[in-house]
C-alpha cells in the first residue's frame, strides 16, 4: 500500500500555497450568507451534505454556505464519508483508494482504514487507485474539511456505475452515529444557457428535497451518490434543507455556458420521547414566555412570581424596555414540563411575536437569523413588538390586557432561483410561504400569514416591494428571494 495521495488539482481548482488557500478558506466560510438563518434547527442534527466540486473561484462559495453550518460540529465529527463521481475513468461500482493519508497544502487527512475493510466484502466495492489518482471531486472539498473540523479520519469513496441501492449498502454499513457525517461531492447541470440551467437546477434541486432517487447525470454529475443518499435518507427519516443554489453565471459572470451548483444539509427529525416537548407544549411554553417577557415590563418587580427571570445588564434599567443580549428566557408554567428547559433552551431558533388589540394588528418584530437561544429571541421579540415597533406608539397596561399573542416559529431559509419576476411568483405558494426580498440594502419580509390580505401572489409581492422602500412595479434582476414556512400558536387558538 502507498502511503501518501498528493494532491493532484491545487494550484488550479484551488490555491496551491497553504498560508493563500486557508485565507481563502476561512474568508469563504467568513462570507457565507445568513449561515444561522440557513441552518436546520440544530446542527447537531446535520448528517449529511451535498456540496458541489468546482475551482474555488466558480463554487467555492456555494460549497462555503454549507460548510460554515457545520462549525459547532468541530469538535464532534471524527469520520467523513466523501463520496463523488468519476470524471477521469471508467468506473464500475464504488472505488476505495490504497494509501494511508489524502494529501492537500494544509496537510494530510488519515484515511479510515477500518472503515475500508467493513466495506471490502461488497462486491460493488473495490480498490481502483487510478480512480483516485487524478479525481478532483474529492481532493476540492479537503481545504473546507480541513478548516471545519478539528481531527477526523477520510472515507474517500470515487463512485462510478452503481444503482442507488449499492451506494446506499455503503452508506448504511458506515452510518455510524454524531461522529460520522456524510458528504456527496456534485454540481449540478452543465454548460447550459443561464436561463435553461436555473430551470433545470431548480427542477433538481425540488427532487433532492422531494428525496427523489431517480435523478440523471443530465442533472447532477454525482447523481449516482447523490440517489444513494437519497434512499438512505428517506429509511432515515433525514429532512433535507435547501442551503444555495446558483451557477457560475452568478459567480464567475458569464452566462452563456454555465454549470450549476447546489447545496443541501440532511438533518436528523426531533426525537419524539419521554423528556422532549411536544408541539402544543412548546407553544404553550413560548407563549407563556412572551406574555412574561411583557408582563415584566409593566412590574418589574412581580417579574420573580413567573419563574426565572431576564434581567437586564447592569446599568439599564427596566424602564428602558430591554432585555439582555445574553440572558436565557427560562419562564415555564410550573404544570409544563420541567425538562423542556434544557432541550430547548439553547436551540439556536428565528420566531417573530405579534401582538393583535381587538383583531387588529399592534406590533409584531421577529429575527430572521437564528442567531439566539429559542426562548430568548421569543422573549426579546416580545418586548420589541411591545415596546419598540416603530409603526405604534409604546402599549400601553390598558392595552396589554386586551392583547393577544401569536409567536411563529421560522423553518430555515431557501434560497429561490428565477428567471423573472414571472417566474418568482410562479414559484410562491399562498399561505404556506413566508418571503424575504433583498435588494441591495433594502430588505422587507412577510410571514405566511400576511397572505390573508391578498389575492394573489402579483399583490403579495408588490406589497413587500413597497415594504422594502420600492415601488410596487419596481424590478431587477439584483432582487434575492427565499423564502420559508413558520409553526404557529396563538392564545385562544
Amino acid at each position: 500500500m502507498n502511503t501518501l495521495r498528493p494532491a493532484a488539482v491545487a494550484g488550479t481548482f484551488y490555491p496551491g500555497q497553504a498560508e493563500i488557500l486557508a485565507q481563502t478558506v476561512r474568508t469563504l466560510l467568513a462570507d457565507a450568507a445568513m449561515p444561522s438563518a440557513l441552518a436546520p434547527s440544530s446542527a447537531a442534527a446535520i448528517k449529511a451534505i451535498i456540496a458541489p466540486h468546482a475551482g474555488y473561484i466558480y463554487s467555492g462559495a456555494v460549497a462555503a454556505n454549507v460548510y460554515a453550518l457545520l462549525r459547532d460540529m468541530r469538535e464532534r465529527v471524527r469520520r467523513v464519508l466523501l463520496l463523488g463521481p468519476a470524471h477521469r475513468v471508467v468506473l464500475w461500482g464504488l472505488a476505495t483508494p490504497d494509501v494511508e493519508f489524502f494529501v492537500s497544502p494544509l496537510g494530510k487527512v488519515p484515511v479510515d482504514l477500518a472503515a475500508i475493510a467493513a466495506i471490502d466484502h461488497l462486491p460493488q466495492v473495490m480498490a481502483v487507485a487510478d480512480a483516485h489518482a487524478q479525481e478532483h471531486s474529492l481532493e476540492v472539498h479537503l481545504p473546507f474539511l480541513q478548516t471545519v473540523f478539528e481531527n477526523f479520519a477520510l472515507v474517500p469513496l470515487v463512485v462510478g456505475d452503481a444503482s442507488a441501492a449499492e451506494v446506499a449498502e455503503v452508506l448504511e454499513l458506515l452510518w455510524g452515529g454524531d461522529e460520522t457525517l456524510i458528504v456527496i461531492s456534485s454540481d449540478l447541470s452543465h454548460y447550459l444557457p443561464y436561463s435553461q440551467a436555473q430551470t433545470s437546477d431548480r427542477q433538481t434541486a425540488q427532487a433532492i428535497l422531494d428525496l427523489r432517487t431517480d435523478i440523471d447525470h443530465h442533472q447532477a454529475c454525482g447523481a449516482t451518490p447523490i440517489n444513494g443518499l437519497l434512499l438512505a435518507a428517506a429509511r432515515h427519516s433525514l429532512q433535507p434543507a435547501l442551503i444555495d443554489l446558483r451557477n457560475s453565471g452568478d459567480t464567475a459572470g458569464d452566462k452563456s455556458r454555465v454549470v450549476g451548483y447546489a447545496a443541501f444539509t440532511f438533518s436528523a427529525a426531533r426525537e419524539t420521547r419521554a423528556g422532549a416537548a411536544s408541539d402544543a407544549t412548546l407553544g404553550a411554553s413560548l407563549l407563556h414566555t412572551a406574555r412574561a417577557a411583557i408582563d415584566a415590563q409593566f412590574n418589574p418587580d412581580a417579574a420573580t412570581t413567573v419563574g426565572r427571570v431576564l434581567w437586564a445588564k447592569p446599568g439599564i434599567l427596566w424602564t428602558t424596555r430591554l432585555l439582555s443580549d445574553v440572558a436565557r428566557a427560562v419562564w415555564l408554567k410550573p404544570d409544563l414540563r420541567p425538562d423542556l428547559q434544557s432541550d430547548l433552551r439553547d436551540e439556536m431558533r428565528a420566531s417573530f411575536v405579534t401582538l393583535t388589540l381587538n383583531g387588529h394588528l399592534r406590533g409584531c418584530i421577529g429575527s430572521l437569523e437564528a442567531r439566539r437561544p429559542l426562548f430568548e429571541d421569543v422573549a426579546q421579540n416580545a418586548v420589541a413588538a411591545a415596546f419598540h415597533d416603530p409603526r405604534f406608539a409604546p402599549l400601553t397596561a390598558a392595552e396589554w390586557a386586551q392583547t393577544k399573542i401569536e409567536v411563529s416559529l421560522l423553518s430555515p431559509m431557501q434560497p429561490m432561483s428565477f428567471t423573472n419576476e414571472t417566474d418568482a411568483l410562479a414559484q410562491l405558494r399562498p399561505k404556506v410561504d413566508g418571503v424575504v426580498l433583498i435588494y441591495r440594502q433594502q430588505r422587507a419580509t412577510f410571514l405566511p400569514q400576511v397572505w390573508e390580505q391578498f389575492a394573489d401572489a402579483t399583490r403579495f409581492i408588490a406589497a413587500l416591494k413597497q415594504k422594502a422602500g420600492l415601488a410596487a412595479d419596481f424590478w431587477s434582476d439584483e432582487i434575492k428571494l427565499s423564502r420559508y414556512t413558520v409553526t404557529k400558536w396563538k392564545e385562544g387558538a
